[in-house]
């Protein structure tokens, strides 16, 4: 045994001071993962790594922002410097995953695998939420309908055995989640195939989204704002629609949401116009981390088979967009504007964080929930409406059983920032103006508009009210029961009302069902176990709730729903108005503000700042106060510019005319009303423009 004593006493006898740790280093390396492992484990994580990475660049970009008010910092260069931190941030990151080898424990968890839990369900209170819940799913389904069987079912029929099943499903979970041990329903690990799967529907969706054009006449303000920051490297504090710096800002609309801010500095550091970059480049981006959010709901949520709920998800927000607020219209069509960010990645990575916390309680899940909120106020002024009660809901969950601490943590974690930023806005822009015309909407109305009504309100409604039985155990399941007992507080009767008598918020009271994440829940229906079918029978009720979506449903391309489709990538606004407008920039104009009909003036803020027009936005004229000349005169200019025939006397046009400054008036070929009046009003035709669209332009004589 010559060969077997030489390595015996080798170690005994170093020749060389690197003999000794040389067998452990071959250690390492013969368990040292391969290329393919490692690119393997690349891809099941991507969407954990592109949405995380995603939170804490944005959380950076909005505390920057805000700290730049204190030093009067351009955009651009805070853009910069954000530019900077993300590499030093991203660098800092590799260098510890470098240093930190995977632990053991690690391995050991996703090896772990499910048993049967020791808790069977008590029998009359599972009955009493099957029951009730299906009773307000249906009802409220069929009430909401404006004829049908259900027309004129009180609503406190759906809101009362709504709460009912609202209470019961969280007592249930509270109950299982009690007596399961964490170890029976751990988190699934997602696999490589499965987040592939994800990424490709993601990159899909972001490439698709490029061809959808949904005008939304709030992109005046956003994207305005946007053109504003990249065409002039600076924040506009003070109102920039109308007055071009002159009035004071709206206070419904104050400077706290940075994301288009984020869109100019990003544009005027590249050379870009801003709707360019907002639309082909950032969009896109936004779509892709907005489905890999969705997938890591579903995949964190569903009690398996989280590619198939996943996919019934996706084929709920394309095929169900109809309504003007379905969450279908809050997708790819509009994830450019910052409160559809905050429903489409927000929401679900929310409640991904919030499991995660709950279950691991590590300050790594802490921090995220801290940078998602603020990300959260960077997207949307909604964020301080919504997210307390999404947060409010998981925390009543963690109460109930007992984690006091976890649930006041992950409150301070999520609620400081945006409640805080909330407070000081106000304290700065004084309370909100109260909107006479805006429309106040129940509790029917609000699940009308969101959940929607007929055979999708009830699937709707089932994913609201059962949900909770078919979740993932323990935390999932928990969660998903303190959202759907929130939400049946919120659509119970008369609470709407109450909130917005001690409010004054009812115009956004309609955003609140948004808290609930219902693509992921209804996703997640198809996962139902039924005895003796398993995936079969998940199978078929995916693709009987695709079917109905595709039937019952308005889909994200039609017309329906508001969407012209393309060729090619565009702008999301009708195609020829964006081209009127770009001639009308670029005429001989002089100086001063220009009349035109009122789709044109809303378009002209997204083509440049540099065209000051009468009213870019008729809705964001009670900021200023309906009564005042301020708004009565832009209101007299826009009836003549938009021909209708019910025009204020010539004197009192012409007192507008020459209090607004209005220097250039622009109308359509076919509004003669207009063409005749412009001479006596001063003006002299000075520009026409062909078929289509054909123009007329008058300037001051």
């Amino acid at each position: 045994m010559p060969h077997v004593e030489q390595v015996a006493v080798a170690p005994a006898e170093p020749t060389s001071k690197d003999a000794g740790p040389e067998p452990e280093r071959q250690q390492l390396n013969s368990v040292r993962p391969t290329t393919g492992a490692r690119l393997r484990a690349l891809v099941a994580a991507a969407p954990t790594l592109l949405t995380d990475a995603g939170v804490l660049a944005f959380a950076l970009w909005t505390v920057m922002y805000h700290l730049a008010f204190l030093i009067n910092l351009a955009p651009a260069t805070t853009f910069l410097i954000w530019v900077v931190g993300c590499v030093v941030a991203f660098g800092a990151w590799l260098g510890h995953r470098r240093r930190v080898q995977p632990s053991a424990a690690a391995d050991a968890v996703q090896q772990e695998t499910a048993e049967d839990a020791t808790y069977a369900y008590s029998r009359p209170l599972l009955a009493v939420v099957l029951g009730a819940g299906t009773v307000a799913a249906v009802t409220a389904g069929l009430t909401a309908a404006d004829d049908g069987i259900g027309a004129g079912i009180p609503w406190w029929i759906p809101g009362g055995f709504g709460a009912l099943a609202g209470v019961g499903a969280l007592l249930l979970a509270r109950g299982r989640w009690l007596t399961t041990p964490a170890r029976v329903a751990p988190a699934a690990a997602a696999s490589p195939l499965s987040s592939a799967y994800a990424l490709i529907v993601a990159v899909l969706a972001a490439v698709s989204g490029l061809f959808f054009a949904r005008n939304s006449v709030d992109d005046a303000f956003f994207v305005g704002k946007s053109v504003w920051v990249a065409e002039r490297n600076q924040v506009p504090l003070r109102d920039f629609l109308f007055t071009d710096g002159v009035a004071p800002a709206m206070n419904s609309q104050p400077p706290v949401p940075s994301i288009e801010v984020f869109y100019g500095a990003f544009a005027h550091v590249f050379g870009l116009h801003a709707a360019s970059a907002t639309w082909y480049i950032v969009m896109p981006v936004m779509s892709v981390l907005a489905v890999l959010a969705l997938w890591r709901l579903v995949q964190r949520w569903a009690p398996g088979r989280a590619a198939l709920a996943f996919t019934v998800a996706v084929a709920y927000l394309y095929l169900v967009a109809g309504q003007d607020a379905a969450l279908g219209t809050f997708h790819l069509t509009r994830l450019h504007q910052g409160k559809t960010m905050f429903v489409a990645a927000v929401v679900p990575l929310m409640w991904v964080y919030l499991t995660d916390w709950f279950d691991s309680r590590s300050c790594r899940g802490l921090i995220l929930i801290a940078a998602l909120s603020i990300v959260a106020t960077g997207l949307s002024t909604t964020s301080a409406i919504v997210l307390p009660l999404l947060v409010g809901g998981a925390m009543f969950a963690m109460i109930v059983v007992g984690r006091w601490r976890d649930a006041l943590l992950a409150g301070a974690a999520a609620l400081v920032y945006p409640v805080g930023a909330t407070i000081w806005s106000r304290l700065t822009a004084g309370p909100i103006t109260e909107n006479a015309a805006a429309a106040f909407y129940d509790a029917e109305i609000t699940y009308r508009r969101t959940v929607l009504f007929g055979v999708l309100g009830v699937i709707g409604g089932l994913a609201l009210w059962l949900g909770p039985l078919i979740a993932r155990r323990r935390t999932p399941q928990l969660l998903v029961a303190g959202s759907t007992l929130a939400m049946s507080v919120l659509l119970f009767p008369g609470v709407l009302e109450l909130i917005n008598s001690l409010t004054g918020i009812g115009v956004v009271l309609w955003r609140t069902p948004w808290m609930f994440a219902l693509p992921a829940v209804i996703g997640i229906l198809c996962t139902v176990d039924l005895p003796r079918l398993r995936v079969f029978g998940s199978v078929a009720i995916a693709l009987a709730l695709v079917a109905g979506f595709a039937i019952l449903g308005t889909p994200m391309w039609s017309p329906k729903s508001y969407v012209a489709v393309h060729e090619q990538p565009v702008w999301k606004l009708p195609q020829q108005r964006k081209t009127i407008v770009f001639w009308m920039a670029r005429l001989d104009r002089p100086d001063g503000v220009v009349l035109a009909p009122s789709t044109l003036m809303h378009t002209a803020p997204m083509v440049t700042s540099r065209m000051r027009v009468v009213s870019p936005n008729d809705r964001y004229l009670p900021d200023y106060g309906m009564n005042t000349p301020f708004v009565q005169d832009r209101l007299k200019l826009v009836a003549l510019a938009n021909g209708r025939t019910d025009l204020a006397p010539v004197p009192e046009l012409a007192g507008a005319i020459e209090r607004l400054d209005v220097t250039t008036i622009c109308v359509y070929s076919s509004n003669q009303v207009a063409r005749e009046l412009a001479p006596t009003l001063g003006f002299e035709q000075f520009a026409t423009r062909k078929r289509p669209g054909a123009m007329t332009c008058f300037r001051r004589g």
